[in-house]
């Protein structure tokens, strides 16, 4: 890690991997990852090895258990920050459905931008349009991010 991770760093690493294809449980930029896979290779470059080993999961895991994984894998090793708080360079974990737990996450480009990797596409940025909006859940800054 550099002496001191700037939101710049964490923007420009997630655009890094776009166009890398969408491959569930992946985390190789340019072969393949998922919206997890993102946010953990974002962090092996930036920060160094991952703190712990993301274990087997299936696409609709979150439908299964009802329990807020993402959540609260975040939360060991990320900052917990307010929705309101999140600036570019911050983690969003999104609800794909009311009253599911989080199951999406992407990294904030600019207050209005995101990348994602997206199912059956690849990693994109995008709009952060009101759909994406209302199901935001939870914010997280990466550990040691200064502007």
């Amino acid at each position: 890690m550099t002496a001191e991770l700037t939101r710049a760093a964490v923007v420009a690493c997630a655009r890094g991997w776009l166009g890398t294809p969408y491959r569930h449980q992946a985390s190789v930029k340019g072969a393949g990852c998922d919206c997890l896979g993102l946010v953990r290779g974002v962090w092996r470059e930036l920060i160094g090895p991952e703190p712990e080993a993301a274990p087997p999961y299936r696409p609709e895991w979150a439908e299964r258990g009802g329990a807020e994984t993402l959540r609260d894998a975040a939360r060991r090793h990320l900052m917990e920050i307010p929705l309101s708080a999140a600036r570019a360079g911050d983690v969003l974990t999104f609800r794909m459905a009311a009253g599911s737990p989080a199951k999406h996450c992407a990294i904030l480009t600019a207050p209005d931008m995101a990348v994602h990797a997206y199912w059956g596409r690849h990693v994109v940025e995008t709009w952060m349009t009101e759909w994406w909006v209302r199901r935001a859940a939870y914010a997280f800054a990466f550990p040691g991010v200064a502007d």
